[in-house]
């Protein structure tokens, strides 16, 4: 099993490919802190605060 990485610049939390999968940036970590996940971007108000338009899983902190 691959170990979770989450990009540097949208926090996506991705476990395969050095890309990641939403916005093609190869910088990414190993360590982050915290997990989101958005269901539905348009109606979450936290979304809408951390500026998140897709759907899926996203780290609080990256370092």
């Amino acid at each position: 099993m691959t170990k979770a990485k989450a990009c540097k610049i949208c926090k996506k939390i991705y476990e395969e490919g050095d890309k990641c999968p939403n916005c093609d940036a190869k910088e990414s970590t190993t360590s982050f802190k915290g997990r989101i996940v958005i269901i539905n971007p348009e109606k979450s108000e936290i979304a809408q605060k951390l500026n998140i338009k897709n759907k899926g899983n996203f780290a609080i902190k990256t370092r």
